[in-house]
């Protein structure tokens, strides 16, 4: 089986489904993976799984608004920064 880390921006909509098939409610601190790199810089990171591939897809807080903002029937992302969401829920009061 093959394994493979990968960054926020690299994930591509089939890991971003597994990802919110894994954690429908998101992940929380029990299910993050604490490791270190060849840098000895400490990386977090969430599993996903394929049939032939695991999957550390590294935590941030990009990869939580993503995973929030995707529409699982299309797999379009919501192209709205966390800034408009403010001034958008602040025009509305």
């Amino acid at each position: 089986m093959r394994k493979a880390i990968i960054d926020y921006k690299k994930v591509t909509p089939e890991i971003l489904h597994l990802l919110q098939d894994r954690y429908p409610g998101g992940y929380r601190d029990r299910d993050i993976i604490l490791f270190d790199d060849h840098h000895n810089n400490t990386i977090e990171a969430v599993e996903v799984r394929t049939n032939d591939t695991i999957y550390l897809v590294k935590v941030s807080s990009k990869l939580h608004y993503t995973m929030t903002n995707v529409d699982k029937t299309t797999g379009d992302i919501e192209e709205i920064t966390p800034s408009e969401n403010i001034v958008n829920d602040l025009s509305e009061e």
